[in-house]
């Protein structure tokens, strides 16, 4: 069994018999759909054509749904999708429909909600039965072909559900009645007060009680990255008490170590795994996701900016992930058309993993045999091994500074590329691309590397210019030389974000404006007034069963809190109250859910702190491109935190439509000088021509205006 794309998707068929006919799937751009073209299965995708089909026959869907580098998808590929008797009794009893849950996220979200409140668990493959219109009845993830450990075989399901369908229809009726009545629940109500700052320093408290004080983290294995997460903790660090913000920063400082010393990260070609199995990082699921790339970029320049300041510390810890991780991104999932690739696969050759592991005999081949025991010995490479058939994971157990071993670890990546390489997922996503955008901007101009926001500014040109229909909204997938599927809330919220990230960083003023176009398409299309509420689809969408609300905070971010964010930014930076008030009153309709559970939405947290405390904006006055000005953004944004603006505004340049004009107002440049103001609301500090002595608003800075 291989999980692995070639040809840029398709896969050949595992037998001369099963490839004589490909499905309708073969027609398709998703490489996760195509995957699946010479199955026996009569795949359809999603679309009217499957539901008439369903409807005209009275048979129900079976909606299976999954993403290219997954693997348990696989598994049950090769053992129920191409076995030729499970595939005819699902062709003579369902409709059978295939769904990539990277391109509709939306439908993945109404039958994961359904599975996960059946269950009581969720997770890929997943496996739903519907009436004809869409409305789910039952479900689950992963059946066996044959009965095991409680589970019912594949074909027994099957059987039953069939069996249920002709003869119970009325409890058929009735439970899809009840699943949408639960899907389509609203907000709970009765919150004592707004959300505020209390509701991120509720939830940064309840993240450390789970907090794994050893390894770093939350919980215990499977573990998760969770950047949502700790990018919670990050902004939490400016409200909490100071033993506690200590004790918060110290656990980000951790984890961050943690994750990159163990078997999460790529010790030879960068990059983070998916997550690991175990609690201390060290035995990873191997697929490797764009959108943790991205956003751990984030996560890791925001600590090290927190924890630059420490005495005897350049933090390298810290930095190296970022630089290791960017060389990856360009080395192997960098499109030439543009954009960032989406995934690559856990398995290669038949096995997870294979491709990421050695042996100490590998390994000598490479290195010789002295260096080779060195090695061994700092990565964990022993004959026994720590995975699978005596194979070693890498894990940095000797923790000595990252330039030793650099040649041995360059000398394993060109051995390594001999290999057969994981699948790689060519498609482009909107979001995961955002969030990439978001991180290379950040690390970029923290670090002062122009070359990161080089390819940050390129890769949101690609999105701007292949990835809008005609009328110019943006579209999520680019796939195959073409974009399609209309964007969700999580693809206009995260570029939104990363075009006030890339102004933020110095990347120019038409992204601010677009910032501004994309926080207009959220207000005029995503939030619904008689609901206070923004949802995951447009409302010109076709419809489903239910219109979903935003997605989770989990592998990424909760779309809802991330426009709300982003929102907030872009009313403060122009002025726009009628997008302010926009943002406060979806803060509004969540505030018993924060109230309850505030460590179970940590984007919507990070909102409520930034709807309590405005805000800052450096405002700079000088030519961009004087020497001065950019010693002072530089010191500016080092700084302020990723929510805050930074702003440079050329003497006499006339304030443009994405720009409050209150923040120029009454301020001029000092001794004819570039020239610093930091501001929030009306209140700024006291003009400075110097970088050092930039510093936050406090009552004994403020300049009055």
């Amino acid at each position: 069994m291989s999980e692995s794309s070639p040809s840029d998707s398709e896969k050949p068929a595992r037998d001369a018999e099963a490839r004589e006919q490909p499905n309708r799937l073969a027609s398709e751009t998703s490489a996760y759909l195509r995957q699946h073209m010479f199955n026996p299965v009569d795949w359809h995708p999603w679309g009217s054509e499957a539901l008439e089909l369903a409807r005209d026959g009275d048979r129900p869907l079976l909606v299976s749904i999954g993403y290219s580098a997954c693997h348990w998808c696989h598994v049950m590929e090769r053992e129920s999708f191409e076995d030729r008797a499970t595939a005819e009794l699902m062709n003579r009893h369902f409709v059978c429909i295939k769904v990539d849950r990277e391109e509709r996220p939306d439908i993945d979200q109404i039958y994961m909600d359904t599975v996960t409140g059946l269950t009581g668990h969720g997770g890929w493959p997943l496996t739903v039965f519907c009436r004809p219109d869409g409305t789910p009845f039952y479900g689950g993830t992963y059946f066996p072909p044959e009965p095991r450990s409680g589970m019912p075989s594949f074909q027994q399901v099957l059987a039953a559900v069939e069996r249920t369908y002709r003869e119970r229809r009325s409890e058929v009726d009735d439970t899809a009645r009840r699943i949408v009545d639960a899907l389509s629940s609203k907000p709970p109500t009765g919150a004592a007060g707004p959300p505020g700052e209390a509701t991120l320093v509720t939830a940064a408290f309840r993240l450390l009680q789970r907090a794994d004080t050893d390894h770093g983290g939350f919980g215990t294995g499977p573990k998760f990255p969770s950047p949502p997460s700790l990018e919670a903790l990050l902004a939490a660090l400016d409200a909490l008490p100071e033993r506690k913000a200590q004790e918060a920063l110290d656990h980000l400082l951790l984890t961050c170590t943690e994750m990159a010393r163990g078997g999460l990260y790529d010790h030879v070609g960068g990059g983070f795994h998916r997550y690991t199995v175990d609690d201390h990082w060290g035995i990873p699921h191997f697929e490797k996701m764009l959108y943790d790339e991205g956003q751990l970029l984030r996560v890791y320049v925001e600590t090290w900016r927190r924890t630059r300041a420490r005495p005897g510390t350049e933090n390298d810890d810290l930095v190296w992930p970022i630089r290791e991780t960017v060389d990856f991104l360009r080395r192997e999932m960098t499109a030439e058309d543009g954009g960032w690739f989406a995934s690559q696969d856990a398995d290669s050759e038949g096995e997870e993993g294979i491709f990421y592991v050695w042996t100490p005999e590998q390994v000598e081949a490479v290195l010789g045999a002295d260096r080779a025991h060195t090695f061994c010995a700092a990565y964990s490479v022993t004959q026994r091994g720590n995975f699978e058939h005596g194979t070693s994971v890498l894990q940095d157990v000797a923790r000595e500074t990252r330039k030793n071993f650099a040649e041995e670890r360059r000398e394993l990546l060109k051995a390594r590329a001999s290999r057969v390489a994981p699948g790689t997922d060519t498609k482009r996503v909107a979001s995961w691309n955002a969030y990439t955008i978001s991180g290379l901007a950040r690390a970029g101009s923290l670090l002062g590397d122009a070359s990161m926001l080089d390819d940050a500014i390129a890769a949101a040109d690609f999105v701007f210019e292949k990835m809008t229909d005609d009328t110019g909204r943006l579209l999520r997938v680019f796939n195959q030389g073409r974009a399609h599927v209309p964007a969700f809330l999580d693809d206009v919220a995260s570029l939104l974000e990363a075009c006030l990230d890339l102004y933020r960083a110095g990347a120019g003023a038409r992204f601010a404006g677009s910032a501004l176009r994309l926080a207009d398409d959220v207000a005029a299309r995503f939030f619904d007034a008689g609901e206070n509420d923004l949802f995951l689809t447009p409302n010109d969408a076709d419809p489903l069963a239910i219109r979903p609300r935003s997605d989770h905070d989990g592998a990424t971010p909760h779309s809802c809190g991330l426009a709300v964010l982003g929102l907030l930014r872009v009313a403060s930076l122009s002025g726009r109250s009628d997008l302010d008030t926009l943002a406060r009153g979806v803060l509004d309709t969540h505030a018993a859910s924060l109230e309850r559970g505030p460590e179970s939405l940590p984007t919507l947290s990070r909102a409520a702190l930034l709807a309590a405390n405005t805000p800052s904006t450096a405002v700079i006055l000088g030519a961009p491109e004087h020497e001065q000005t950019v010693a002072l953004a530089t010191a500016a944004r080092l700084l302020l935190g990723p929510m805050d603006a930074v702003v440079i505004v050329a003497p006499g340049e006339k304030s443009a439509s994405y720009l409050d004009p209150a923040w120029l107002l009454g301020r001029k440049p000092v001794n004819d000088a570039p020239t610093a103001y930091v501001c929030r609301g009306t209140a700024c500090t006291l003009p400075v021509n110097e970088p050092a002595k930039l510093a936050l608003l406090d009552d004994t800075t403020r300049s009055g205006v």
